[in-house]
C-alpha cells in the first residue's frame, strides 16, 4: 500500500476496457499454464492487486459523484463504471471458474483461507455475460432513484433543504413544528411518487428477468447470493423476523406508550415517534468542527489505536460531514485499497443524528482499517450483517463519553439510543418482509406492493398513525428508503447486526475492558470468515437461535426501567 495523501489529492484514471481485458487475458493465461500451488498463490494475488486498484479509481468516483450529484462530470464518471462494470464481471467470472475448479483448491484453501472461496463461489452463481445489457440498466435505474431523491427540495418555514437536512425537525420539542416537517416531506415525496413507483417496478422486473436468465425462479436466491450469505439462507431470516414480532414488537409498543404518557399526548401519532419527552431529541453543543474536536478527544481516550487512526482520518481529508446542495443524502464508509485507507460520507443535520452517524461510519471505518493487513481484499470488510456489528457496537460502546457531546443531556441520549435500537427492529423487518413479498410476486402492481407495505406495518408497526401525509397512508413511506431501490435484502443485516451489538452493550455493561478487547478482536477478523463463524469466534450468539432476542430484549428491558 501506498502512503496516504490528502483524499484532495488522490488520483483518480479512469480505465479502459481494453486495459481491464488485457491485464484479465495476461492472468488468465498465465493461469491456465501453471502447475504449482507457488504459481496460482501468486496470480490469484496479483488479480486482487489488479482488482484494489480498479476498485480505488471506481470508489473514488463513486464518493465524487455523491459529492456533487448535479455535477455533470461527476455523474459522467459515475455512469461510466456502471456501463464499465460488466466487463469487469465477465472477467472476474472467467478466471475465479478456474481458480475454484482447480485440483489444487484445497491446498490453494489452506494458504488464502477457505472463506474467499465461498464468496467466489457465490459470485459465480450471480452473474453470466447473457445479463450484462440488465446489470447496466439496473445500474442505470438505482442512479436514477438516487439523482430524484438527492435532487429533491423541500420547502418549509420559509427555507429550502433536502432530504437529509429536514431530519433535523422531525425530533423537535415543539409537536406542531415535527407535525409540519414530516407533512411538508410527505408532500415532496408524494410530488415524485409516481416515478419511484415507475422505478421500482422496473427494478424488480429487470431483477426478475437477471434471476430467469440465471435459472432461478426468482429473484430471492439471486438476491442473497448478491450479498454474499454463505452460510444461511431465508428460512433463517423468516425465524429470525418471527422472534422480532413475538418478542420485540410487545416491548417496542411499551416503549412508544411510555413515550405518549410523558409527552401527555393521547392521540401519539407518527410525528411523535421520534421524541421521548417535551425537551425533544437531543442535540450536540456544538457545531460541525466542535464535534471533530471532541471525537479526537473522545478516540483518544479509547486508546492509542482508535487516536492515532482518527487523526488520521482527519489530517487527509477522509471524513465529509457537512450537508450542502447537491450532496446525496445518507452516510456510509467506503475504502480505497490503494491506501489502505476507509473514507467516511455523513450529512450532519445539528441533532443527535449526528452522533449515532458518526459513530456508526466510525465504526466500519476503524473494523476497514484494523484488518487493511488481511491477505486478500475479499477480507477488507466482512459480509454486510457482520460489518453492521463493528458499526452498531461503537455506537454502544462510546456511551461512556456522551457527555462530552450532550452535556447534561448525556444520559437522555443513551436512553433514547438504546430504545431507539429496539425500535429499529420491527421496522427492519417490516423492510425485508416487503422485500421477500416483492420478488416473490413479481407481476405485482405498485399499488398491490404498497398494500403489502400499508399491511406489514399493522403487524410490525400497529402503533403508526399518520395525520395528512395521503402518500405514506397509500402505503409508500418505504420509497424514501434507499436500501429497498440500491441493496435488495440489505435492509435485514441492520437487525441481524443489531442483535450482536446489544450483546455488546449488554457485555461491556458487565466487563467493558473484555467488551473491548473482543470488539478489536472481531476488527482485525475483517472478513476471513462467514457469518456465524466471526460470532462464535468472539463470543457472541446467533440471532438465529432460539432466545437470543429474549436475553438482549430482558437486559434493555431492566435497563429503561420497563
Amino acid at each position: 500500500m501506498q502512503s496516504v495523501p490528502r483524499f484532495s489529492d488522490m488520483p483518480y484514471e479512469r480505465p479502459t476496457p481494453e486495459d481491464i481485458n488485457n491485464k484479465a487475458q495476461k492472468l488468465i493465461s498465465a493461469w491456465d499454464g501453471a502447475v504449482t500451488v507457488a504459481e496460482q498463490t501468486a496470480i490469484i494475488q496479483q488479480w486482487d492487486d489488479n482488482t484494489a486498484e480498479y476498485e480505488t479509481n471506481h470508489m473514488l468516483a463513486q464518493v465524487h459523484f455523491q459529492q456533487r450529484t448535479t455535477d455533470p462530470d461527476a455523474k459522467e464518471e459515475q455512469v461510466f463504471f456502471d456501463n464499465l462494470n460488466p466487463v469487469v464481471l465477465e472477467n472476474n467470472l472467467s478466471f475465479l471458474k478456474r481458480v475454484t475448479t482447480t485440483p489444487n483448491r484445497k491446498a490453494l484453501e489452506e494458504q488464502l483461507g477457505s472463506q474467499a472461496f465461498a464468496l467466489w463461489d457465490c459470485f459465480l452463481g450471480t452473474f453470466a455475460p447473457e445479463i450484462s445489457e440488465l446489470s447496466r440498466q439496473e445500474s442505470k435505474l438505482r442512479t436514477e432513484y438516487s439523482e430524484l431523491l438527492a435532487g429533491l427540495e423541500i420547502p418549509f418555514q420559509g427555507e429550502t433543504y433536502n432530504l437529509s437536512s429536514m431530519r433535523g425537525f422531525y425530533g423537535n420539542k415543539d409537536r406542531s413544528v415535527r407535525l409540519g416537517a414530516q407533512q411538508a416531506k410527505a408532500h415532496a415525496m408524494e410530488s415524485i411518487a409516481p416515478e419511484l413507483d415507475r422505478i421500482y417496478d422496473d427494478l424488480v422486473k429487470v431483477r426478475h428477468e437477471m434471476a430467469t436468465t440465471l435459472g432461478y425462479d426468482t429473484f430471492t436466491p439471486l438476491g442473497y447470493r448478491r450479498m454474499d450469505r454463505t452460510d444461511y439462507d431465508d428460512s433463517n431470516v423468516e425465524q429470525f423476523r418471527k422472534q422480532v414480532r413475538e418478542v420485540v414488537v410487545p416491548l417496542a409498543q411499551r416503549i412508544y406508550a411510555r413515550r405518549a404518557e410523558s409527552l401527555g399526548i393521547p392521540d401519539f401519532k407518527f410525528h411523535d415517534e421520534s421524541v421521548r419527552d417535551h425537551s425533544g431529541v437531543p442535540c450536540p453543543d456544538g457545531d460541525h468542527d466542535w464535534m471533530l474536536e471532541r471525537a479526537t478527544e473522545m478516540f483518544d481516550t479509547l486508546g492509542d489505536d482508535f487516536g492515532s487512526f482518527f487523526r488520521m482520518m482527519a489530517d487527509t481529508e477522509l471524513l465529509d460531514l457537512k450537508s450542502r446542495p447537491g450532496k446525496s443524502g445518507g452516510g456510509f464508509c467506503a475504502d480505497i485499497p490503494r491506501y489502505g485507507v476507509p473514507f467516511i460520507f455523513a450529512n450532519f443535520n445539528g441533532t443527535q443524528d449526528d452522533v449515532n452517524v458518526f459513530t456508526h461510519e466510525c465504526g466500519h471505518a476503524f473494523q476497514n482499517w484494523s484488518s487493511r493487513d488481511q491477505p486478500l481484499l475479499a477480507y477488507h470488510w466482512p459480509t454486510t450483517e457482520a460489518a453492521e456489528i463493528h458499526s452498531m457496537s461503537l455506537e454502544f460502546l462510546t456511551y461512556p463519553h456522551m457527555e462530552q457531546f450532550f452535556g447534561d443531556d448525556a444520559e437522555r441520549f443513551r436512553t433514547g439510543h438504546l430504545e431507539a435500537a429496539i425500535l429499529f427492529l420491527p421496522y427492519g423487518c417490516a423492510v425485508d418482509e416487503f422485500q421477500h413479498r416483492v420478488y416473490e410476486n413479481p407481476s405485482m402492481t405498485p399499488d398491490e406492493r404498497a398494500a403489502v407495505w400499508s399491511e406489514l406495518e399493522s403487524v410490525y408497526l400497529p402503533q403508526r398513525q399518520y395525520v395528512d401525509m395521503p402518500v405514506y397512508d397509500s402505503g409508500r413511506l418505504w420509497q424514501a428508503q434507499r436500501h429497498i431501490y440500491g441493496m435488495p435484502f440489505y435492509y435485514i443485516d441492520y437487525c441481524l447486526a443489531q442483535t450482536c451489538a446489544l450483546q455488546m452493550w449488554h457485555a461491556a455493561s458487565i466487563d467493558r475492558e473484555s467488551a473491548m478487547t473482543r470488539y478489536r478482536a472481531l476488527c482485525k477478523l475483517g472478513g476471513s470468515m462467514p457469518f456465524t463463524q466471526l460470532l462464535s469466534a468472539v463470543g457472541l450468539a446467533n440471532p438465529f437461535d432460539d432466545g437470543c432476542l429474549e436475553t438482549v430484549c430482558d437486559a434493555a428491558r431492566e435497563t429503561l426501567g420497563l
